[in-house]
């Protein structure tokens, strides 16, 4: 299916690896072109020249941690106008709620709540003076079924959540769409990260740790970047323009829920 967006230029958060490389690859298979951020400069270069010999679009990088101002003022100097917005950070740190004061709910907002809403309070006037634009958020599935041990993402990220069901209908006349994408567990770093806790927790090996969190899943394996960044793709293309403040989840039907 050609998306209908080739030429065009995304800014991709957290787009070194994991699911942010997997949304940018899949974009710049349909021809877009792309400014890749992440904090890791050697990781954020590598990625860049990979999608280029690929693909053939133009790769700007820029090494900034988009949970500060300064990050992201270079972040949006570098990028300028761009057509398309992929938010993305890693999540906080798990913990029990007695865990956790002030500052610790301040840097999960930072990073992923008011950083997406910045980059779009930022970006949005430019989709909208040109009559067209995406933005889709990477949450969690954690906003449609929360995770006890991961509150700090689940407040951060409901909070993002409710800011874009309002936005996302008050720009969409003007051709712009938002969207959050909810990922369940995907073959990334974050996974080996959760299962080498599981797998040290319980004495048990990796295989037997990835094996046990599987079989939670009714998909029976884990989610692979390249789909997930072919859902992205899709909704920042031409065809998903009457999809709009929707939260998707990709999970392999982890969430047992009909709405």
């Amino acid at each position: 299916m050609d998306l209908g967006i080739s030429g065009k230029t995304a800014l991709v958060c957290a787009s070194s690896k994991g699911l942010g490389r997997g949304c940018a690859e899949a974009l710049a298979a349909a021809g877009v072109n792309l400014v890749l951020n992440a904090r890791g400069a050697d990781a954020l270069e590598a990625t860049a020249a990979e999608i280029r010999a690929r693909f053939g679009v133009q790769v700007t990088t820029v090494a900034a941690d988009v949970a500060t101002e300064e990050g992201r003022a270079r972040l949006l100097d570098a990028a300028g106008s761009v057509d398309i917005l992929v938010t993305n950070a890693g999540g906080p740190p798990p913990g029990l709620w007695s865990d956790w004061d002030r500052d610790d709910f301040i840097k999960a907002l930072d990073a992923n709540m008011l950083a997406p809403i910045a980059l779009m309070k930022a970006l949005l006037p430019g989709m909208i003076a040109k009559g067209w634009g995406r933005v889709v958020n990477i949450t969690s599935g954690s906003v449609k079924a929360p995770i006890a041990q991961l509150g700090l993402s689940n407040a951060a990220r409901a909070g993002l959540t409710g800011y874009v069901a309002g936005t996302a209908r008050q720009v969409a006349q003007h051709g712009v769409t938002i969207n959050n994408m909810l990922p369940g567990i995907h073959a990334t770093d974050r996974a080996i990260s959760l299962d080498t806790g599981v797998a040290t927790a319980q004495g048990i090996d990796m295989a037997t740790a990835k094996a046990q969190r599987e079989a939670t899943i009714p998909a029976r394996r884990y989610g692979t970047a390249e789909e997930f960044g072919a859902t992205c793709a899709f909704l920042c293309s031409q065809h998903a323009g009457f999809i709009l403040g929707q939260n998707i989840v990709l999970d392999g039907g982890a969430i047992n829920a009909t709405i």
